[in-house]
């Protein structure tokens, strides 16, 4: 549980990183040059520290939010399913997704205490304009854990469109619950639950549990 924790806390803080545009430079030299700097406002933001989830909120809607390809994260995640689905259905599909996840990642920063992130080479892989940045997270007193993005460029703007923590990939791990929710439901199936879940969320007094990224998640 602790493991899982800090894995999913310690990729939004890389993430949240990247305050400058996405385009000045590689990806990874991006992520390297502003993780430092993102640390340090962590460390000295008593609301966030707190438990102030709506600063944390605030703070992934403008640094974070940004820099994910949401539409691509969601049609990776439902999957096949994603080719039934008209128009307007995706549009609300990638609306709760988004909700979803910023919710995770404002309650992972609210958790923030001394992890480091180091990173290794990182080649670019793939086909096209994407890329791979492997980093790894550092806890004292624990053993290092995985930390992998996999972005790709579209005119020049590097974007998010899957994390791996520990070698399991996020959009991954969301398709096998969304698949079931299809199963069941159909799409509209899918987007009544993901909607619950997320009003859930929002009226909730304690956050939910922080673990890798999983249907159980919001």
């Amino acid at each position: 549980m602790i493991r899982k924790r800090l894995s999913w806390l310690l990729a939004v803080v890389v993430l949240a990183s990247w305050l400058a545009p996405a385009a000045a430079s590689e990806p990874e030299t991006l992520v390297k040059g502003v993780t430092e700097e993102v640390l340090k406002i962590l460390r000295e933001d008593k609301g966030i520290q707190s438990g102030n989830r709506q600063r944390a909120v605030s703070l992934i809607e403008t640094k974070v939010a940004p820099h994910f390809d949401f539409a691509r994260m969601t049609s990776l995640a439902v999957g096949r399913p994603w080719q039934q689905a008209n128009a307007e259905q995706r549009k609300v599909l990638v609306g709760e997704f988004r909700s979803l996840l910023v919710r995770t990642y404002a309650n992972a920063l609210t958790s923030y205490r001394d992890q480091t992130v180091s990173f290794k080479p990182s080649p670019r892989q793939g086909a096209g304009d994407e890329v791979t940045v492997h980093s790894q997270i550092n806890k004292p007193g624990g053993q290092p854990i995985s930390l992998d993005y996999s972005l790709a460029s579209a005119a020049g703007d590097w974007k998010v469109f899957d994390v791996a923590i520990a070698g399991v990939s996020l959009v991954t791990n969301y398709r096998n619950s969304f698949a079931s929710e299809v199963g069941k439901g159909g799409i509209d199936g899918l987007i009544k639950t993901l909607q619950e879940k997320n009003r859930r969320s929002e009226t909730a007094t304690l956050p939910p549990r922080l673990e890798q990224p999983s249907w159980s998640a919001a």
